[in-house]
Formats: structure tokens, sequence, C-alpha cells
């Protein structure tokens, strides 16, 4: 985590985005300029830069309350902002990005390896799981970078199993969920569970849920019908 920390851009500031603030950038405009859905060259880090172990690509998803969500339309709606190889290129794209405490609505920020989707259905994902946290009104810009930092860090000790972190923006909570490949390896499952807790510093009651992507396909919801677990 301090290769991370120590490579920050002196202009990053804190958990605000001072761009965004003076412009008076609203939730819609989270991606900022890197919302553009077309070709892309393939990234690699620059000379002299940090490598990350894994690409990542930053999605965003806002959806209309209104309207009823389904694969199709959270398929059409997510956009990719851009994908990362190294320590700078994070920071570079993620300070430039609307903090999730700053979000209104029902919005969510994802982060997944370069080539997989933010998607029950895609292939790495749909034998696995996620587990949930759920977090009160305010806490959630700094939790999200933390497990950010934790994942592109290779803190979780899982091989491959890691796929993506989730930040979901609710009207009432907001929500912090990790992605594995493999729903029915426990020893995995508990391994990434115990590195939550220890790297969000989570309290010893702290209740976690796990559901498999599989259980979200059959009743069309990420965080209902979960397994808690102390």
């Amino acid at each position: 985590m301090n290769q991370f920390d120590h490579l920050k851009d002196d202009d990053t500031g804190d958990n605000e985005d001072p761009a965004a603030n003076r412009e008076g950038k609203s939730d819609s405009s989270a991606v900022n300029n890197h919302n553009n859905n077309g070709r892309r060259k393939a990234i690699s880090p620059g000379a002299g830069e940090h490598p990350l172990q894994y690409n990542y690509t930053f999605w965003y998803f806002r959806r209309t309350p209104s309207r009823p969500a389904n694969t199709q339309s959270y398929e059409q709606n997510i956009r990719q902002i851009g994908t990362v190889a190294s320590v700078e290129q994070f920071w570079k794209l993620y300070s430039h990005l609307v903090r999730p405490g700053d979000l209104i609505g029902h919005s969510d920020f994802h982060i997944f390896k370069e080539g997989i989707k933010p998607m029950w259905e895609d292939e790495a994902n749909k034998n696995g799981g996620k587990w949930i946290i759920r977090l009160r009104k305010g806490l959630a810009s700094r939790f999200w970078e933390n497990i950010i930092l934790a994942m592109l860090g290779e803190q979780f000790m899982v091989g491959e199993e890691i796929c993506g972190v989730v930040v979901s923006i609710r009207f009432q909570e907001d929500i912090l969920s990790i992605w594995n490949k493999t729903a029915n390896d426990q020893v995995t499952t508990s391994r990434i569970r115990d590195t939550l807790r220890r790297v969000l510093n989570l309290p010893p009651n702290t209740i976690m849920e796990y559901k498999t992507h599989n259980d979200s396909l059959k009743d069309n919801s990420s965080f209902r019908n979960t397994k808690i677990t102390l």
C-alpha cells in the first residue's frame, strides 16, 4: 500500500475532487472526459512508472429509479471510464473522479481487471460471488479508496480470484462489495473476508454478507437474500 501513497500526484489532494467542485460537476459528470467508448489502444505502463500486477478498468453506472432494472438496460447504460496499468496512471485517473460520497441517487463505481465486465454473466464472474458490506452514509469515500488500494496492492493473497470491487450509492445506505471467481471455494472466500476486515479496520461485530452471482441471476438482485456472517 505504501507504494500507492507515496506516488500520489501532488495535486490530488484529499478525498475531494477540486476540479469537479470548481466546475460544479454533478454525478452525471462523474466520468469527466474519460467516457469515450470507442476503440482503445492497449494500455501499458509509461517509462519509469510502477506497473500494476494487472491492468484495471474503471466503470460507472447510474440508474433512473423510475425505470425497472434489467440486464439489457444495465449493459447499455454502464459506461467505461478508462484503464490503468501503473500506480501513476491510477492516481491520475482516480484524482479526476467524483468521490462516491459526493454522488447522489442510484449510482455505482466499479474497478475490475481489464477484460472482465462488471456483470454476473461474464465468463470470469459466472461461477463466483461477492462479499457485501453495508455502510452508513458518509463513509463510502474513505472505505472505497481503502479497498481499491488493497486490491491493486495484491493484499488479498488469493491468486487470480479477485475480479473487482464496487461501491454502490443508495438513498438510505452505501454498499461496498468485492467480487471473486469461485463462490464454492470456502478457503478463498474466508481469506477474502478476513482480509477485508483487516484492511478496512472493521469492528469485530461487523455484519458481512455473501451472495453468489448465480443467486443474483435467479432473483435479479445484487443485495437481497444474502448469506449473513459475523
